[in-house]
């Protein structure tokens, strides 16, 4: 028995479900594909009525909109009735059988036409039917095609519905009631009469509230210029009319009775609503000025090259950008020497003013900080102007400045005139064969001008970088500026010099503190580097304590009777040296600073007396011997480099602490069959891969492994090793220049590794001895250091005896108290004692 469907009754039953839901899904689908154009119309309709578009528009172009919404929704409407076939029950069927392997439903409706009274067809008939009834029993409905992409390829259906989704999130269903409002003569409008609204907002950067004219019964008004004045007229057409003259308007302007108007004021003038209810006022504009701005003190510099320039910037509302620009002031240009050419042009150099974050921009003081040491026009005259801008647009310039362009100060004189040189080459490409000609006269022998390798062989390749460049071409930017860039990296090498040692940096500091006394520094530049003299002091007398032997320090004290200095008389020391210099008293400045050396040199000599070697010391010695023969091995290569390109050789730096000539003696004749040393019968190259054996040899007996500073040492000759490798195959291909590239590096690599090995050294010597010695105060035997303080456990400076006790603690205390008031209070005294004093106080 069969049903409608044309299935057998039990089949029919078990697939009511899924035959019910694969008939809902195509009145989905169907509905999906005939309405979705309906459905995109009234979504993009209602969304902007609820965001209240239709308010906003001149009442033509809302006409226009209502009537292209109701012809779009009559098209869709229409169109979606003529599309729409409603699906029946076998168009279900036939959906359902087609996800079935096999079409079993279509099987099961069918009728046995062949052998139809025979009992063996009519068996296996109905096995099939059976078959196909079992696998009919697995159906599930079938999913409706709900893809629009082919027949909405813009994804209108898309942008209507996120248009909808915004009007629910920001908008309102109420602002639909008022499309009514829109036809003339109806609604509300008519029942009360003509009305009217106003609004003057002025700009969001005054920070003044918006007006309501309705509100405002006085016949004045004073607003900012640039306010926007806004004018809505209901009811019928023509019975209010506006009348202003604050706009200036001129050409197409829109009718006075325009039911909406919106206009800026300009200038002072009278508006009026014209008609029943209407009123008037008159309008006087507040104008918007350009903003201020100025110098307010000369500008400052530091020795390191930054500048300081204080300045005020003011507005009538608020200043919101800011700039400096600096241009050459070439008539005040001394033009001579490498200046005397023409100057290649340059864009003026322009800073962004910093503008306040807490406090009221329309008035404050800030101080323009930059580091401009490095451009092309440091140390010359320059313009400067500030410029200040408004929210508005508008801008305020300050009077030009006449100023020298801050720069670094350099008190080295090698340093001097490589960096005079720099300037010069990169005023005008023209002055490149001068400046090779000076920096090659400058170097010539270089034995007491360059404390490091290093600096002198990147100064000579630079140099022939330069000529070569001059002599076989032309000097192209971008030449300039690399070359500018490594003399600049070079004259900083030679200021600064190596600053890792404590005594060297200490050297150092005395060196420029005693060129700044000759070149007449300023008293910033003076103060600037007496900090930087103080630092390195502590940092050396801290290094002599830590590395000091007790035992040899007593034997020191006992045997030559080592006088003593306390921390206070050293300071005071540096005071009346600072105080000489800012006197301008320079010869004395200069006996003191003398006596200080001196006094440096005799701590350094006597802390080295009586130590003996161990391992560690036996591995810098040869680390120090390796350093020598690779400094040798870079000599002859840098002249093998001149040979090649036919320059005769030139003098070269022998190394630090040797004479000239000695470094090249002994590399070429070799010291005890060391592998740098120079065979006729061997190349470069092989030398420097014996250097190199060697130097593997010397990693495998360094000592300190498991430590930082041994680790960091052995990590930096792993360093010194590739260098030297790189060095070797660069001299089998006669590569001269990037041989020395590597051998620089190597010579670095290896410097470092011995700095490292050093630490590692004086960390092992520090380590605590003996406990429960005697440190009595007048103990002839007792530790000290140079300065006469109590060296501590494990080195340390001082110790925690005697300390806080006794019947004069108070008293002590109170005298410090008062002297730290009484040297805060002395506004002479340098920033950086001023705020720690200050941090005292206020701790205490």
């Amino acid at each position: 028995m069969t049903d409608r469907t044309g299935l057998p009754e039990s089949a029919a039953r078990k697939l009511r479900w899924p035959l019910r839901l694969t008939l809902a899904g195509l009145y989905a689908e169907r509905l999906l594909r005939a309405a979705w154009p309906l459905a995109s119309v009234v979504m993009a309709v209602l969304a902007a009525l609820m965001l209240g578009i239709h308010d906003n528009l001149p009442l033509e172009l809302a006409w226009i909109g209502a009537v292209a919404a109701v012809a779009g929704t009559l098209w869709a409407a229409l169109r979606a009735v003529r599309q729409f076939r409603r699906p029946r029950l076998g168009d279900a069927l036939a959906r359902l059988d087609r996800t079935l392997p096999g079409r079993p439903l279509a099987a099961m409706a069918d009728r046995q036409a062949i052998g139809a009274g025979d009992p063996a067809s009519e068996r296996l008939w109905d096995a099939h039917v059976a078959r196909m009834a079992e696998r009919a029993r697995g159906a599930k409905p079938a999913r409706p095609d709900l893809q629009l992409a082919s027949r909405d390829p813009y994804a209108l259906r898309y942008v209507a519905l996120l248009g909808f989704v915004a009007a629910l999130l920001f908008g309102s269903i109420w602002r639909v009631s008022t499309v009514a409002e829109m036809a003339p003569g109806s609604g509300a409008a008519l029942a009360s009469g003509p009305a009217w609204e106003g609004w003057i907002e002025p700009p969001a950067y005054t920070g003044k509230p918006s007006l309501y004219l309705n509100d405002i019964e006085r016949a004045t008004l004073s607003v900012p210029e640039g306010s926007q004045i806004t004018l809505r007229l209901y009811g019928e057409v023509g019975a209010l009319s506006a009348d202003e003259t604050v706009s200036g308007r001129t050409g197409e302007v829109p009718p006075a009775s325009a039911p909406e108007q919106s206009f800026a004021a300009v200038r002072s003038g009278h508006l009026a609503v014209e008609g029943p209810g209407g009123r008037g006022w008159e309008i006087t504009i507040l104008p918007d000025e350009p903003p201020t701005v100025e110098v307010t003190a000369p500008i400052e510099r530091s020795a390191g090259g930054e500048f300081h320039q204080p300045f005020r910037a003011a507005d009538d509302y608020a200043v919101v950008a800011g700039r400096a620009e600096m241009v050459l002031d070439l008539a005040r240009v001394t033009r001579r020497y490498g200046l005397a050419a023409d100057p290649e042009p340059r864009e003026p150099i322009v800073l962004d003013l910093p503008l306040t974050i807490a406090g009221d921009r329309g008035g404050f003081d800030e101080t323009l900080v930059d580091d401009l040491s490095e451009h092309p026009w440091a140390g010359l005259p320059v313009m400067l102007t500030l410029h200040a801008e408004d929210a508005a647009g508008q801008t305020g310039a300050s009077p030009a400045e006449e100023v020298v362009l801050p720069a670094r100060r350099f008190f080295d004189p090698l340093a001097q005139a490589i960096i005079e040189q720099r300037r010069d080459l990169l005023w005008s490409r023209a002055n490149a064969p001068r400046t090779a000609a000076v920096l090659r006269a400058v170097s010539y022998k270089p034995e007491d001008l360059f404390r490091s390798e290093t600096a002198y062989l990147k100064l000579r390749v630079a140099i022939r970088r330069l000529e070569t460049a001059f002599r076989y071409g032309t000097v192209t930017e971008a030449l300039r500026d690399e070359t500018a860039a490594v003399l600049w990296d070079i004259a900083l090498m030679i200021e600064e010099g190596d600053l890792s040692d404590a005594l060297e940096r200490l050297r150092r500091a005395q060196e420029r503190l005693a060129d700044a006394i000759k070149n007449g520094a300023t008293d910033e530049e003076i103060a600037e580097l007496m900090q930087e003299l103080r630092e390195a002091m502590q940092d050396y007398m801290r290094q002599l304590a830590e590395n000091a032997d007790p035992s040899q320090m007593q034997e020191l004290a006992e045997n030559q009777n080592m006088q003593q200095m306390t921390g206070d008389q050293l300071e005071e020391m540096l005071q009346r040296l600072q105080e000489l210099m800012e006197q301008g008293r320079t010869e004395e400045a200069m006996a003191l600073l003398q006596q200080l050396q001196e006094m440096m040199e005799n701590m350094q000599i006597a802390q080295g007396q009586g130590q003996g070697q161990s391992p560690g010391e036996q591995a810098m010695e040869g680390l120090a011997e390796t350093l020598r023969q690779q400094q040798g091995l870079s000599d002859e290569a840098f002249r093998d480099l001149q040979e090649q390109y036919g320059q005769p050789g030139e003098g070269q730096p022998q190394g630090d602490g040797q004479q000239p000539g000695e470094g090249d003696q002994q590399g070429r004749n070799g010291q005890g069959g060391q592998p740098g040393g120079t065979d006729p019968n061997r190349s470069l190259a092989e030398r420097q891969r014996a250097l190199r054996d060697e130097l593997r040899r010397q990693q495998e007996n360094l000592p300190g492994a498991g430590t930082e500073e041994g680790e960091a040492a052995r990590d930096a000759l792993d360093r010194a090793g590739r260098a030297m490798e790189g060095a070797e195959e660069a001299l089998r291909d006669e590569d001269f220049a990037g041989a020395l590239d590597d051998q620089s590096e190597a010579i670095e690599a290896l410097r470092e590794g011995m700095r490292e090995l050093g630490e590692q050294m004086a960390r092992e010597q520090g380590q605590p001895g003996s406990q429960g010695e005697a440190t009595g105060q007048n103990d002839p035997s007792s530790r000290r250091d140079p300065l006469g303080r109590d060296v501590g456990e494990n080195g340390r400076l001082g110790t925690d005896e005697r300390l806080l006790q006794g019947e004069d603690v108070y008293r002590r205390a109170r005298e410090l108290l008062d002297e730290i008031r009484k040297r805060s209070a002395d506004q002479n005294r340098p920033d950086v004692e001023l705020d720690y004093l200050k941090r005292l106080l206020d701790r205490f």
